[in-house]
């Protein structure tokens, strides 16, 4: 079921956000009978202290019957368009709240917080490395912005673009297909060629540091290091990993995605 993913400046507010729209949600899934049974889960940094911690929570957690809030380290792109393609490959509705808190009133929230503020070093270098949401991105749209003197979130319009919105079809790269002998090899050279396809253009959204990339066909994710990974090398580690399994017609597409997935990652570094 659906997935919202919460983003904004450090300490602006977004833990706030998030406890609004779960009331909301708790509010109308006790109201509707065909919806009762959903259960709400928080992903949030005071759980979750990585980004890839809360992803593979999100990844845990996201089915028919789950609603997750995704509240952690949402502030660049790359990882917007990682759950994005998460909720994609499940087939539900997503959406992303934008916590449009200016950048003083954030930093005078963080201090107000205390000994639970983000040190001001740190809290610069997220204002620095944030990258707001873009409605024109299919993974920051359907997007929503709250500004910071909102009394409330806009439940109802979340809860139609996320709960009432047909869910988007999977996608064709995800759909397991029966393969046969005689067009095992054409196959294999187009998963490959999709997974390639997908780390690359993953890798455009990653900060410098590296991160996790979803790519088509497996739930596995391609482990990306802190350099830039070229065409040609991926073009190479394709054909060696080709040659290897050219012979192995009994594989099906999916466990080919996943040793495919497992090779790169054991020689990328």
């Amino acid at each position: 079921m659906p997935l919202v993913i919460l983003t904004g400046y450090p300490s602006c507010g977004k833990t706030s956000r998030a406890a609004q729209i779960r009331e909301y949600f708790s509010l109308r899934i006790s109201e509707t009978g065909e919806v009762r049974k959903l259960r709400i889960h928080l992903v949030n940094d005071e759980l979750l202290n990585l980004s890839r911690d809360a992803y593979r929570a999100v990844e845990r957690l996201l089915s028919k019957d789950d609603i997750v809030i995704a509240d952690a380290m949402n502030y660049i792109k790359g990882f917007r368009y990682q759950l994005y393609c998460l909720a994609r490959a499940i087939g539900t509705p997503h959406c992303v709240v934008h916590c449009g808190t200016p950048v003083e009133t954030a930093r005078q929230w963080n201090t107000a917080r205390g000994v639970s503020c983000y040190d001001q070093t740190i809290f610069n270098e997220l204002i620095t490395r944030y990258e707001e949401p873009e409605s024109q991105n299919r993974w920051d749209s359907p997007l929503f912005t709250i500004l910071c003197d909102d009394a409330t979130v806009p439940g109802e319009r979340i809860w139609d673009a996320v709960v009432l919105r047909k869910p988007p079809p999977p996608n064709l790269s995800t759909v397991v297909k029966p393969v046969s002998e005689t067009n095992y090899l054409f196959e294999l050279d187009k998963v490959t060629q999709d997974i390639i396809t997908a780390v690359l253009e993953g890798q455009r959204h990653l900060s410098t540091s590296g991160g996790c990339i979803v790519v088509p066909l497996t739930t596995h994710q391609v482990q990306v290091p802190a350099r830039t990974i070229t065409l040609a090398e991926l073009r190479r580690l394709r054909r060696q990993f080709a040659n290897i399994n050219k012979m192995h017609t009994l594989l099906d597409m999916e466990r080919v995605a996943k040793n495919f997935v497992d090779y790169l990652n054991t020689n990328l570094s």
